[in-house]
């Protein structure tokens, strides 16, 4: 499976990845975001109710003393620099005397009204450094105790930092377990779409059995979604398979329609005899050539482009290096195949034909040596192109009369026997294929017939 930014599984894992992300760290804001502000609304509540606890719990005496013992039911008032402490001080004439709580051990200074001014409640909160250096959150009130009009000051002071850590226990705990929840959900999900499109690979595993030729359509049960996609896809198949069928019937017909009409100006030709019918023999057995050629440029057209054409390079090539070793054992005919298989995508007559012509035009000319080989064209992957190359060590061809050899017809040498079609029969059906011809000096000293055609997976 193919897993990159083209690929669908990875962008619909990336996307569900994405999003799961985002939404978790938008939860993640929002639930941290509203337990602070409980926490904190419920500090300084606390803070509130201890106050005017301590209000309730403060009097004072005929003299203008401060008295009470204030008990806020909080044990951490009597524990030396918790954090918590309340104290009473005296600011106006005829007041005097102070309290404050056990824990704090030495007395923590007020700001000015100016820097913190008191609002109309006569309170006001501000943060200040407690006596351990933590952080303490004060909640402050003047309040008038008597009929005489003396008021004294009241501060209630909770542990800032204290809360501070219990949100950040908080908030650590919630980022671990959110965490494990959107990795266990990113998981669950991957999974649940590797499972959705597994039936792309089935479609696939399908498509590369009827690309083979072991299969003639999409067969399976596919699901709702995707059993339209098969079902168009069996109907091509389909089309294709009667194109190319309609196709051969004509290609047939028409040679069938032409056979006896040519074969009797032949043997017209041979009958008359002399110059007239050598004229009739020639241009009738060029004809038929026309006609052979064109007929086979019909068909190759009709299944070049056909899904269920593929032909393993190797055997045909091991075949057709057997049959002709046989038919020239004076021969030295080699054969060198690439590990890799190369899968030629056309049909299987098309390629004997097109080797069975370059070989025999190599023995043809070779002096006792002839090697064929087939590789994959380097840095060609993309384009799906492999290479047959065809060699002797006869005379070779000149680069000036490499492009007349091609030529239908055309021999270079009367002397040896043959039509001169051979060479053109393989352009022909290389240039239907939409593959490439060259010829070039062999490492061997003669012709060197290099093919480059289509493979498939």
């Amino acid at each position: 499976m193919t897993f990159g930014p083209r690929s669908l599984t990875f962008r619909v894992i990336a996307f569900s990845t994405i999003w799961a992300v985002v939404a978790l760290i938008v939860i993640y804001t929002v639930i941290t975001t509203l337990y602070r502000q409980t926490s904190e609304r419920g500090f300084e509540s606390l803070l509130s109710a201890h106050l005017f606890n301590l209000i309730g719990s403060v009097g004072v005496s005929e003299p203008g003393v401060l008295t009470g013992g204030p008990d806020l039911g909080d044990l951490r008032f009597s524990e030396p620099n918790s954090g918590w402490y309340w104290s009473v001080e005296s600011v106006s004439q005829g007041l005097s005397g102070g309290l404050r709580s056990s824990s704090m051990t030495e007395p923590i200074p007020s700001p000015s009204a100016s820097e913190v001014p008191f609002n109309s409640s006569f309170q006001r909160n501000y943060r200040t450094q407690g006596i351990a250096g933590e952080e303490i959150e004060v909640m402050e009130s003047e309040f008038v105790l008597d009929a005489k009009n003396r008021i004294a000051r009241f501060r209630v002071m909770g542990n800032r930092s204290e809360l501070e850590n219990e949100i950040g226990i908080f908030d650590r705990r919630l980022f671990f377990y959110l965490s494990l929840f959107g990795f266990g959900m990113i998981a669950i999900n991957a999974i649940a779409i590797l499972l959705g499109l597994r039936p792309l690979n089935r479609v696939r595993a399908a498509l590369a059995l009827v690309r083979e030729g072991t299969a003639q359509r999409l067969d399976g049960r596919f699901p709702a979604e995707i059993e339209p996609l098969a079902n168009e896809t069996n109907a091509l198949i389909e089309n294709n398979k009667r194109i190319v069928e309609r196709s051969r019937t004509q290609v047939g017909n028409l040679a069938h329609s032409l056979k006896t009409p040519l074969a009797v100006l032949l043997n017209e030709g041979r009958a008359l005899g002399g110059s007239r019918g050598k004229l009739i023999i020639d241009q009738a057995s060029a004809m038929q050539g026309q006609v052979e050629h064109y007929l086979q440029r019909a068909r190759v057209a009709a299944q070049r482009d056909s899904v269920v054409y593929r032909t393993p390079v190797a055997p045909v090539l091991q075949r057709m290096v057997r049959v002709m070793t046989k038919l020239n054992p004076d021969t030295e005919l080699s054969l060198l195949l690439p590990s890799e298989d190369i899968v030629f995508g056309g049909e299987r007559g098309d390629l004997e034909e097109l080797v069975g012509n370059l070989l025999e035009n190599a023995m043809k000319w070779a002096k006792g040596k002839v090697r064929i080989s087939a590789a994959l064209v380097p840095h060609q992957a993309s384009t799906g192109l492999f290479s047959l190359a065809i060699e002797d060590d006869g005379p070779g061809i000149p680069e000036a009369k490499a492009r007349e050899a091609l030529k239908r017809g055309r021999r270079l040498d009367e002397t040896k026997p043959g039509t001169g079609l051979g060479l053109a029969i393989v352009a022909d059906l290389v240039n239907e294929y939409g593959g490439n011809l060259m010829l070039e000096r062999s490492a061997l000293g003669g012709l060197k017939a290099v093919v480059q055609l289509r493979s498939v997976q």
